[in-house]
């Protein structure tokens, strides 16, 4: 059962994520609220496996909450679902940790499918959000030099597999190798590159030109 808590302050939007959460089968929406205040309790509360987050929220805005989640539950995964497809937005909800991000015209089908995504260990986002990433990281690396980070090839065959947008368990099939030495992979990658996240790693990735 995946359990999701979800933060959007539209409250039609809501209930119809929340009935939309619970009326399928292998979810679960264990919260639903308008605004990220007590953050925290709600999620320890909740134990969620996955936020799905509204960026415009009142008070604490989902870019600020998303960068607590991952400071203070590491392990949950943060989804972003917003009407806003600026770069800056974008950029700030991938920097802050978001493993994906959602525009909310997206179908229900798709967002379901991106929620079980990202909490396989995938970086869904809107077709529209992709090619607009794409293009900023193409721009980057024509502008930074190669750094060397002491990645092993099969490091960088990791990273590279993660920038494709691939879950921990295609990449372990991918690589004939176990889902945990994937994730062994993935920490001693992180640690090599300074970061905290599969996102980051795969920022970092791109503007340094690593894969």
């Amino acid at each position: 059962m995946l359990k999701i808590i979800l933060f959007e302050d539209n409250k039609s939007l809501r209930e119809m994520i929340f009935h939309l959460l619970n009326g399928t089968e292998g979810f679960m929406c264990v919260g639903a609220y308008p605004d990220a205040s007590n953050l925290d309790f709600k999620i320890e509360k909740g134990e969620p496996d996955v936020v799905l987050m509204d960026i415009d929220l009142p008070g604490i805005n989902g870019i600020e909450a998303t960068r607590k989640i991952k400071n203070n539950f590491p392990a949950v995964q943060v989804l972003i679902q917003s009407v806003f497809a600026e770069d800056e937005k974008v950029f700030e909800a991938i920097c802050a940790g978001a493993s994906g991000y959602l525009l909310k015209n997206t179908a229900p089908i798709k967002l379901l499918e991106a929620l079980q995504e990202v909490h396989d260990g995938g970086s869904p986002m809107s077709a529209s959000i992709a090619r607009k990433v794409l293009s900023a990281f193409q721009k980057e690396k024509s502008k930074n030099i190669l750094t060397d980070f002491n990645l092993t090839d099969r490091e960088i065959q990791v990273l590279e597999f993660m920038v494709q947008g691939m879950s921990y368990k295609m990449i372990a099939d991918a690589c004939s190798i176990t889902l945990d030495g994937v994730r062994f992979h993935a920490r001693n990658i992180y640690e090599k590159l300074h970061v905290h996240s599969k996102s980051e790693a795969i920022i970092k990735a791109l503007k340094h030109k690593i894969v």
